[in-house]
């Protein structure tokens, strides 16, 4: 079980030795590599990269940013927010350490009143005000080498989760005792333990064919390590988006559709258990859709002319 554990989840005591040992390096250092990291758009895809930085960066004009809004300078680690400020000092340490950015830090399912960095916004309505980065990358962005075949897996639904959302309490209520699945709770609740379905770590949820995707406070978690397995993601679609432009899935390409009441749960299974050639498109779309956020050099390329841009259209880097 430890072995499971270990092999499906982020080395984390690496990502914490790397983070806390990066402010000791001078940031004047970063600061004269900044052009030459930029340059190296020039290795890749310029309308890629243009495009996915002005999905996560949808400012348009010159929008100053209140006297009060934080200096890079005056950046410190937030207690309660850690990894947050551990994957955004990742960037910002290579600009100017005047340049101001209000940060928004947690599970974010609102639209700033100033252009802020933050993990999650809403998909739809205006959010430009949201601009997305790669955070708490260390809990969401995980990917599964899955060794199993689709065909191999049991002809169910599996879930895990916390009891704190409603919708996710109304979806384990429903399907608890439903012979497709195997759903429920990991908490152990001395008041009422109805709906605790025991400890299953991910290798034991990828021996099912289908995996319930359901958004927390914003945005589903397991989203991005199922879409890297040879399980299909089941859910609604989805309300929040983070640096997984989940803004960009298509139903039933990407991922299996049910409906927001879940009426529909055992049809959608039992149509995708029958027509297995569809189920797995699905699954080499979604295997194909993550391999963009793998290549690291990439990615961090991106995350800097996010930020680039935040700080062009705050007014405070010439274009």
């Amino acid at each position: 079980m430890g072995f499971l554990f270990f092999r499906y989840n982020n080395n984390k005591v690496r990502y914490y030795l790397i983070n806390y040992l990066r402010p000791f390096i001078p940031g004047f250092l970063y600061r004269i590599r900044l052009r030459k990291k930029l340059q190296k758009i020039n290795n890749y895809d310029r309308g890629y990269i243009s495009d996915r930085v002005n999905y996560y960066n949808k400012l348009s004009s010159i929008i100053n940013l209140p006297e009060q809004a934080s200096k890079i300078a005056g950046f410190r680690l937030a207690k309660e927010y850690k990894t947050y400020s551990f994957d955004i000092y990742e960037y910002i340490r290579y600009f100017d350490p005047s340049f101001k950015v209000s940060f928004v830090f947690g599970d974010i399912t609102r639209v700033p009143e100033e252009p802020s960095v933050l993990k999650s916004r809403p998909i739809d309505g205006e959010n430009f005000n949201s601009v997305l980065m790669k955070l708490n990358k260390v809990r969401h962005f995980i990917y599964i080498n899955d060794r199993k075949k689709y065909t191999e897996k049991k002809d169910m639904l599996v879930f895990r989760g916390t009891k704190k959302q409603e919708h996710r309490v109304r979806f384990m209520e429903m399907y608890k005792d439903h012979p497709m699945c195997n759903v429920g709770t990991f908490i152990v609740d001395k008041d009422d333990n109805s709906l605790y379905g025991g400890w299953l770590p991910k290798g034991k949820q990828l021996e099912y064919k289908f995996i319930l995707c359901l958004e927390g406070f914003d945005v589903s978690s397991n989203l991005k390590w199922v879409m890297s397995s040879n399980s299909i993601a089941v859910m609604p679609k989805p309300k929040y988006e983070t640096w997984f432009m989940e803004g960009r899935l298509i139903p039933d390409f990407h991922y299996i559709l049910i409906k927001d009441d879940y009426s529909d749960v055992e049809e959608r299974l039992k149509y995708f258990i029958e027509h297995t050639s569809e189920a797995l498109q699905i699954i080499r779309n979604a295997n194909e859709y993550v391999k963009q956020f793998r290549n690291k050099k990439r990615e961090g390329l991106i995350s800097l002319m996010v930020l680039e841009k935040y700080f062009k259209m705050t007014g405070q880097k010439d274009n």
